[in-house]
């Protein structure tokens, strides 16, 4: 499923949905109960201008950092896992059998555990790496739905017409956004950065949604932010059930 940038907040009851979700691998998964991600350390690469090299390492950095956190959360729940693997384009095109989207950003294939990003003249023109972070967070959020099950449970779920279907991408895109802000939250002690650098990526996310409203599968701008906000100060997966928040959190 193809990534923008970023995600969303709060849960309720299935109940409050107007869709509700009823498939216990996507509403009560195991995951939810493996508790919070272990503080941990990420170290950042310098990310310099229209530079696809040192953006290739600086993201491989940051997938290394992801593999190493989510493992080990992963080995002390219990739960099998797998590595996701890193690509890298520079001009958009067809991957995993979709079209590349016109806002899309990096995109995550299920069937070979990978994600690749975007490195365009627009991203690298004047890049921001704390963007490019929570790009490859998101992506690996796709990556945790996949190896859970709830990738396979999204897929199954049945719909009636368009506006439902759209309401459950949503669920799944955010979910994805909060489950980067839950990794991104856990190593933020780590990084060389302030208060004011996650309101500002905070920010970028809500221009970004908005963006995305048109196509009406992402989320509004204030929602993706919230989710993604609320991962990051949990840093758990539990801060993560999209499935059961009611319809207006995924709008």
């Amino acid at each position: 499923m193809a990534c923008t940038l970023f995600s969303l907040l709060l849960s309720g009851t299935a109940q409050a949905s107007v869709y509700p979700i009823r498939d216990p691998d996507l509403t009560k998964n195991k995951l939810y109960a493996t508790g919070d991600l272990e503080p941990s350390r990420c170290r950042e690469r310098d990310v310099k201008r229209n530079d696809v090299p040192s953006a290739k390492r600086y993201l491989t950095t940051v997938l290394n950092c992801l593999n190493a956190s989510w493992e080990a959360h992963f080995e002390r729940a219990g739960l099998p896992f797998r590595k996701a693997r890193i690509g890298f384009i520079t001009k958009p095109r067809r991957y995993c059998g979709h079209a590349w989207g016109k806002y899309t950003a990096a995109t995550y294939c299920g069937a070979e555990r990978r994600f690749v990003v975007l490195l365009d003249d627009d991203t690298l023109d004047d890049p921001w790496d704390l963007f490019l972070f929570q790009v490859a967070a998101h992506e690996y959020g796709h990556h945790i739905q996949n190896i859970t099950g709830m990738d396979a449970a999204f897929d199954r779920y049945p719909y009636k017409g368009k506006k439902e279907l759209n309401e459950q991408i949503r669920r799944y895109e955010l979910q994805a956004e909060c489950l980067g802000g839950a990794f991104v939250g856990s190593v933020w002690a780590s990084l060389d950065r302030t208060e004011d650098d996650w309101k500002d990526l905070l920010y970028v996310t809500r221009q970004s949604g908005d963006e995305w409203t048109k196509a009406a599968d992402h989320g509004k701008g204030r929602n993706m932010a919230a989710w993604l906000d609320k991962g990051f100060r949990a840093a758990s997966p539990q801060a993560c059930n999209t499935w059961t928040a009611p319809s207006s959190k995924v709008s």
